[in-house]
């Protein structure tokens, strides 16, 4: 977590939630764990799967937060270098349809993730 500005107690629990999702999303984790999707920008997935499963234990394996890229403290969005190419991650919190921003998003039982990886200029 991000020590020297104050977190809301509603972005811990939400860090922790997207921390697990993150942790879990290619396997689903255990009972409990937030439920979403991932998804790859089509320049990430043209590189082609080697740097596609790379790039996901990365984003799995992240836990580089600081106020520059965590400032709300809530675990939604980091970067890592893989194969000399930076690759940016951030996870959105829907209604349980997807079409919405979850209402409720600190609440996993009415909250969907997705988590995107793309290239910085995807963006």
């Amino acid at each position: 977590m991000c020590d020297t500005i104050e977190i809301s107690p509603t972005a811990r629990r939400i860090a922790e939630q997207n921390d697990q999702f993150r942790k879990h999303v290619l396997t689903g984790g255990p009972a409990g764990t937030p439920q979403g999707r991932i998804v790859m920008t089509r320049a990430v997935a043209a590189v082609g799967p080697t740097f596609q499963m790379e790039v996901a234990r990365a984003v799995i394996a992240d836990e580089t937060f600081t106020e520059d890229n965590d400032p709300h403290g809530d675990h939604s969005f980091g970067a890592v270098t893989v194969q000399g190419h930076k690759v940016w991650w951030k996870i959105d919190l829907y209604d349980l349809d997807y079409h919405w921003g979850s209402e409720t998003p600190d609440d996993p039982a009415q909250t969907r993730r997705v988590l995107t990886i793309m290239f910085p200029s995807d963006y």
